[in-house]
């Protein structure tokens, strides 16, 4: 077929491509009868282009069935801990390492079930696992007597709800947690069965050391040769691209940043037609842009008091020519509560609330690569640039071209999801 309609529908099948990675993007793990059935529809209908090119692009396995669509997502820098995992996509309590170790150990549960489980049943199962010696000896017991014990319980129970591994049958995770009632779910095996991101089993792992027992569990195949080693290469710069707000050429290797140098052109041309993000590219990194605005889940400026009370610091950085401690940070901010107060909330403007106003400030402003925490305080990190008042004196980075622009500008920075 040729002429205006073969146009149109090439372009359509482009778009619903596109449509379709940004789904996968945004949500590694789609359900058929989930929040996003029209996206996971996409998803299976273009389940071959998709999986050839995050397996060429990133050495990403995508896997499809009747169910749901589980992109097996590897991050670039593996000790990355700004985006912990939430019960829902924008809840304010990040999970805490307690969290992590009961989402492990419901998931083991999970699996040795039945196909519907009860969440008081459930918690019998996690209280007898977690009684493990090793746990014990890491400080960590759940006896989910507790209050507390039962919310994390609870929490980690709405984040297997939100994924599509259980299905609520009746009941509420409430009533839980007062002790006055038990809730019913449906337990989907196959959803559950795609959980597992690593490419190793992690009692497989036979390191103690939590950062190598990482690379253990993501190591693809021995390096030895140079093309092995410029893909893993290409793989771990296109995750990042892809996954980070801002890829600085400070934090790269010397054979990284030589790599990106030469194929940087090909690398984000390749990004750009996949899922519609734009690079732009400065002196001291690149970021790509997303123009729809909807690959993010951290944004920069956001509305509310927490949002004007992010800008207000992050314009503060930006012009810091030094770090800054978290005491100087407060006592800025309770001038800015002065001045800008009236447009708060209330609990805000409260004496003390200071401390509490810049560490959630700085958890942001962390999580988009804007600002960097060190033993000697807050340093600002070069992107953070955009949201200074006047001028802004940059530094050269390493391996930069004379007459290279600048700090990026414009378009806020995005950070993507990673679960």
């Amino acid at each position: 077929m040729t002429g205006p309609l073969a146009e149109i529908l090439d372009g359509q099948r482009e778009a619903d491509l596109q449509r379709a990675a940004r789904a996968l993007l945004k949500e590694p793990l789609l359900t058929a009868d989930g929040p996003h059935a029209d996206e996971f529809r996409l998803v299976r209908r273009h389940a071959a282009e998709l999986r050839g090119w995050f397996e060429r692009n990133v050495g990403w396995t995508l896997r499809t069935d009747a169910d749901a669509a589980r992109l097996r997502k590897t991050p670039g820098t593996l000790t990355e801990a700004t985006h912990p995992a939430r019960e829902a996509a924008r809840a304010a309590l990040p999970f805490t390492r307690r969290r992590y170790v009961l989402l492990c150990l419901t998931l083991a549960a999970l699996e040795r079930g039945e196909a519907q489980v009860a969440l008081g049943r459930l918690a019998e199962h996690v209280v007898l696992a977690a009684a493990d010696p090793e746990l014990v000896a890491a400080g960590i017991t759940f006896t989910l007597e507790r209050r507390d014990e039962r919310l994390d319980l609870a929490a980690v129970v709405r984040l297997l709800l939100r994924v599509g591994v259980l299905r609520r049958v009746a009941g509420e995770e409430e009533a839980y947690v007062s002790g006055s009632g038990d809730v019913l779910y449906d337990v989907r095996r196959r959803v559950l069965a795609g959980m597992p991101a690593t490419l190793r089993g992690p009692s497989l792992v036979e390191s103690e050391d939590f950062e190598e027992r990482l690379v253990e569990m993501t190591a693809q195949t021995a390096l030895d040769s140079d093309e092995l080693r410029f893909r893993a290469i290409r793989w771990k710069l296109t995750r990042r691209l892809l996954d980070d707000p801002v890829l600085y050429y400070d934090d790269l290797t010397d054979d990284e940043l030589a790599y990106l140098t030469r194929q940087r052109g090909f690398i984000t041309a390749r990004i750009g037609e996949l899922t519609g993000l734009v690079a732009e590219v400065r002196a001291e990194g690149i970021a790509m842009v997303d123009p729809l605005d909807d690959l993010t889940d951290v944004r920069m400026p956001e509305q509310g008091t927490h949002g004007h009370v992010t800008l207000l610091l992050a314009q503060h950085l930006a012009r810091a020519d030094r770090p800054v401690t978290p005491a100087e940070l407060a006592s800025h901010m309770r001038g800015l509560a002065v001045e800008h107060g009236g447009f708060w909330s209330k609990s805000a403007r409260e004496p003390g609330a200071e401390p509490v106003l810049v560490e959630q400030a700085l958890v942001k402003l962390e999580a988009l690569g804007l600002a960097e925490r060190t033993e000697r305080g807050v340093v600002p990190r070069p992107a953070l640039s955009r949201y200074a008042v006047g001028d802004v004196v940059v530094r050269a980075p390493r391996g930069a071209a004379p007459g290279t622009p600048g700090p990026p500008g414009g378009t806020p920075p995005r950070h993507r999801t990673r679960s």
